[in-house]
Formats: structure tokens, sequence, C-alpha cells
């Protein structure tokens, strides 16, 4: 089961899209695709910001939103979280406050965090990350 952070979600409406990432989303089943509360208000943050922001609010609204499910930022979300925060802090590891929720919904229900930023993640313990995107050069 897989959670797809921001950077995922904005390439799927890009005009020219990571074939490897549209691959391998193609046939997966829709109760195995995840993302979360967080990564929509980055999203939504974005779009706001954009002068073309109806486009791409019709873009993930219409075609990305309806196809994945929406996992929250909760109490048990909150608490792996803290204990994430701290132990990363007593290492002198510092970590993005967003990326670091969105690391704690995908640690608590056991998913893939599916991002091109795995550098943000890698130091999450336990964390499993894989980049789908494979950025051409």
């Amino acid at each position: 089961m897989y959670l797809f952070d921001t950077d995922t979600l904005s390439n799927i409406i890009k005009k020219r899209p990571s074939e490897y990432l549209l691959h391998k989303i193609e046939n997966m089943p829709m109760d195995i695709q995840f993302t979360t509360s967080i990564n929509l208000g980055e999203i939504y943050y974005g779009a706001f910001k954009s002068p073309k922001k109806d486009k791409i609010l019709d873009a993930y609204e219409m075609h990305v939103f309806p196809k994945i499910n929406i996992l929250f930022f909760d109490d048990h979300s909150a608490k792996i979280y803290g204990k994430t925060k701290a132990l990363l802090k007593k290492k002198g590891v510092g970590c993005c406050e967003p990326d670091l929720r969105i690391a704690a919904v995908a640690l608590q229900h056991k998913l893939t965090l599916i991002t091109g930023n795995t550098a943000h993640f890698k130091s999450i313990p336990k964390l499993k990350i894989e980049n789908w995107i494979k950025y051409e050069e």
C-alpha cells in the first residue's frame, strides 16, 4: 500500500508526467492508493498562489483527488510524530514539519511513501520510501 507525496501527485498533472510513475499506478487498485490531508493542503496552497488557479484546481479535483484515499493526521499520527521528532532532535537531525507529519501518517498505516524528494525523508526511522518519478535529465 502506498502514500503519495505532494510532488508525486503534482507530477501526475504535468504536461509531461513521469512515464514510470504513470506505468506504476496505471493498473493499481484504488484501495491501496493514499495521500494525506497535509498533502492536499500543500496542493491547494500551490494552486491558490498560481495565476492558473482554476485550471490547477480543476485538474486535481476532477482527475486526482477522486481516485485516491485521503488519510488524516489524528491522535495516533500525532504520537508517532512526537516520538519521531524527539528521536531526530536527539540525533541532531532536522526535518521539515509537514514532511514529518506526512511520514507519521505513512508509518501509522504501514504505507510506503512515494516521493521524488527522498532526501527529505531518509532520516526518518522505519519509513519505507520509493521514488517513482525518476526525473529525467
